[in-house]
């Protein structure tokens, strides 16, 4: 079954409103033309609105990085699914490994977020992955099982149909290290079967799992050559239109 590709890049907390919309007005420009990719940025939530503006019409779609699970309350400095899709946003990231390093995200918020995310019409991409110390224990696999399982707890088969899984190995994020061929290739398969096993073998087949920690230009081409990878999730290569679509075009 084809997957269409998703290269997203996560700006995390950089660009003033101006400088993001400048940003993706570049970006948009460089890929017009581009066919068979998914392309989505996710600015910060002040961002959010003014990039989806700046890039209605073009073939960039537009993220949120994180999202509450309540529609609206007394909750201080949080923003709902709602909003952000009212913002012009059609993915969330959720589950980032740095929202549950530094924010205390749990596998039990990962869930609730994912709901609050699929009720509000908006597209998942849930973050999962191990840290160096847990691969170098050999618990890769089972911390995996447990994010996808407890993450995804009591969700129906039709109710992810547009979920997007993105694989991101701690040790790799912001540190230069990738995950070698072998490496993701072991992995991705891994979740493809787990999917399949928690779900069904549709669902499985129909699923984007990307790639994230540490992709550039000039390994993309390795990491999309892997068969159970379905794109990429860029960090710092993303916040230069000029380098990002660089792995964008990565065939």
């Amino acid at each position: 079954m084809s997957r269409t590709p998703l290269i997203a890049g996560n700006w995390k907390m950089h660009k003033t409103g101006p400088e993001a919309v400048d940003s993706a007005k570049r970006l948009a420009q460089l890929s017009e033309g581009v066919a068979d990719v998914d392309i989505m940025i996710a600015p910060t939530s002040l961002a959010l609105p003014l990039v989806s503006q700046a890039v209605a019409g073009t073939q960039v779609r537009v993220g949120a990085q994180n999202l509450y699970f309540e529609k609206q309350g007394a909750f201080t400095g949080e923003v709902s699914g709602d909003m952000i899709r009212a913002a012009g946003a059609e993915y969330v990231l959720i589950g980032h490994s740095e929202r549950r390093q530094f924010f205390g995200d749990t596998d039990a918020l990962v869930c609730r977020k994912t709901r609050a995310a699929l009720d509000a019409g908006l597209i998942p991409v849930v973050c999962i992955g191990e840290t160096e110390k847990e691969r170098d224990e050999e618990k890769t696999f089972f911390v995996l099982d447990k994010q996808v399982s407890d993450g995804l707890k009591g969700f129906g088969l039709e109710e992810i149909r547009t979920l997007v899984l993105a694989y991101e190995p701690v040790w790799a994020i912001g540190t230069g290290k990738t995950a070698s061929v072998e490496q993701v290739e072991e992995v991705h398969r891994f979740l493809r079967k787990t999917l399949e096993e928690k779900f069904s073998g549709a669902l499985a087949k129909e699923t984007r799992i990307l790639y994230g920690g540490s992709v550039k230009p000039d390994n993309v081409k390795d990491l999309m050559s892997i068969e159970d990878v379905d794109g990429a999730l860029v960090g710092g290569a993303s916040l230069d239109a000029d380098k990002f679509i660089n792995i964008i075009r990565y065939q």
